[in-house]
């Protein structure tokens, strides 16, 4: 690969139709996983807010679960959270 020239190298990183994310699960990467304690949270949906991957699922204006298949476990959602209702967890397996 070393003597290989630019133009000989296969194209990488294209994004070729529109909508292509949600063909790629990219929740695999994860080493952490949300948890949300439904006592403590207040639906202010600021996790909804910040999450980067569109992992909130929000149903009639209340967080109602996680989409874990696109969730990369950055915690993002935890950090904002001002209720601390949701933890970031081990994953498992």
């Amino acid at each position: 690969m070393a003597n290989e020239k630019a133009s000989e190298l296969p194209e990488g990183g294209m994004i070729i139709e529109a909508g292509s994310s949600r063909k790629y699960l990219t929740g695999d990467w994860r080493s952490k996983r949300p948890e949300c304690d439904e006592l403590k949270c207040t639906n202010c949906l600021i996790c909804w807010i910040y999450c980067p991957d569109n992992s909130i699922i929000v149903k009639d204006g209340k967080r109602v679960a996680f989409r874990l298949t696109h969730c990369k476990g950055c915690g993002i959602c935890a950090n904002q959270c001002p209720a601390k209702a949701i933890t970031m967890k081990d994953e498992v397996g």
